[in-house]
C-alpha cells in the first residue's frame, strides 16, 4: 500500500505519494498530463524490493493544489521537482522515471541538475511536436479566446461510467484495472457528478511554442544512463517519425530504447508487469 504526505512546494500544497521501506534507494515517479501518482501502484509493486518510490501529484492534479494562474508550464514542473528533491533527496543522486509529459519534465531536470540524478527513464517520451511558423499566432489567438469562456470540466454519472470510458480509450484493459484507474482519475463533485482530479487549465491550447532546440541544450548535459521505454500500440513516436525520433535522443550521449510490446501510451498501467521488468533490468545492470 501507498502512503500520502502534503508537503509545501514553491507555494502550493503538494501531495507526495510514497511506496516502500525509507532505507530504500529513491525512485522519483512524475505521470503524465491528466494522469495521476496513483496510476502507477502496478508498476511500483516489482520494484519496492530495491527502491522506496516517491510519486508527487504535479501541480493542478490529483490532490494537489490548482495554481492561480492563467496556465501550466514546464519550467514550473521542472522548478517544482527541483523543490521537492531540496526535501525528500537529500542524500545523494536518485532515479527519476517519467511518463510522457512527466518524461519531458524529468529529462529537463535531469539536464538541469545533472549530478541529482543517477538513471533517468522516460516511458513513451518525449515525443513533443514543433509547434509549426504558421500556427503560433492563430494558437496564441486561440488561447486567449478560450480564458475567455472556459469549458466546464467533463462529467460522469458514476465511478462506473468513467470506468467505461476508460475501457474505451484502453481496449485491453481488464474490468477491475479500468475501474481502479476510474477511482484514480476522478472524484465525486459534491452534485452526484464525477469528474477529474485535474484543473481544466491543463485542457487549454498553450501560447508558447514549443522548439525541440530550447530541449536539446538542455538534454545534451544529461549525464545519467538513460533508458527510453516505448510503448509499441501507441502513436506518439510514429508521428514524430522515425528520424527524428533518432535525432532528438541522440542528444543524450548515454542512451538506450526498449520496446513493450502490445502496449499502449499508458503502459505503467496498461502493461505494467513487463513495464517495471524492463526498467527493473535496467536500473541493476546498466
Amino acid at each position: 500500500m501507498s502512503r500520502s504526505e502534503f508537503v509545501r512546494v514553491r507555494g502550493l500544497r503538494y501531495h507526495v505519494r510514497r511506496w516502500g521501506d525509507d532505507a530504500l534507494p529513491k525512485l522519483v515517479l512524475l505521470h503524465g498530463w491528466l494522469d495521476v501518482s496513483e496510476t502507477f501502484h502496478f508498476f511500483a509493486q516489482p520494484l519496492l524490493d530495491r527502491w522506496q518510490i516517491l510519486a508527487p501529484d504535479l501541480r493542478g492534479f490529483g490532490y494537489t493544489q490548482w495554481q492561480p494562474a492563467d496556465g501550466y508550464w514546464f519550467p514550473d514542473y521542472v522548478a517544482d521537482v527541483d523543490a521537492l528533491f531540496d526535501q525528500y533527496v537529500t542524500d545523494g543522486p536518485a532515479v527519476v522515471i517519467g511518463h510522457s509529459m512527466g518524461a519531458q519534465v524529468a529529462a529537463l531536470y535531469a539536464g538541469a541538475r545533472p549530478q541529482r540524478v543517477n538513471r533517468l527513464v522516460c516511458l513513451d517520451g518525449p515525443f513533443v511536436r514543433e509547434t509549426p511558423a504558421e500556427r503560433i499566432q492563430p494558437n496564441f489567438v486561440n488561447w486567449l479566446d478560450e480564458l475567455r469562456d472556459l469549458s466546464p470540466p467533463n462529467t460522469y454519472d458514476s465511478f462506473e461510467q468513467l470506468a467505461k470510458q476508460v475501457r474505451r480509450m484502453h481496449s485491453k484493459l481488464p474490468e477491475h484495472r479500468a475501474d481502479f484507474i476510474a477511482r484514480c482519475w476522478g472524484r465525486e463533485d459534491g452534485r452526484g457528478r464525477i469528474t477529474l482530479r485535474a484543473d481544466p487549465l491543463h485542457k487549454l491550447h498553450g501560447p508558447t511554442p514549443f522548439r525541440f532546440e530550447q530541449s536539446a541544450q538542455l538534454f545534451s548535459h544529461i549525464t545519467a544512463p538513460t533508458l527510453f521505454v516505448d510503448a509499441e500500440l501507441s502513436g506518439l513516436r510514429k508521428n514524430l517519425g522515425e528520424a527524428e525520433t533518432v535525432r532528438r535522443r541522440a542528444y543524450i550521449r548515454d542512451q538506450r530504447a526498449v520496446t513493450i510490446a502490445n502496449a499502449g501510451h499508458m503502459l505503467h498501467f496498461d502493461q505494467p508487469e513487463a513495464t517495471a521488468a524492463a526498467v527493473r533490468a535496467f536500473l541493476l545492470h546498466a
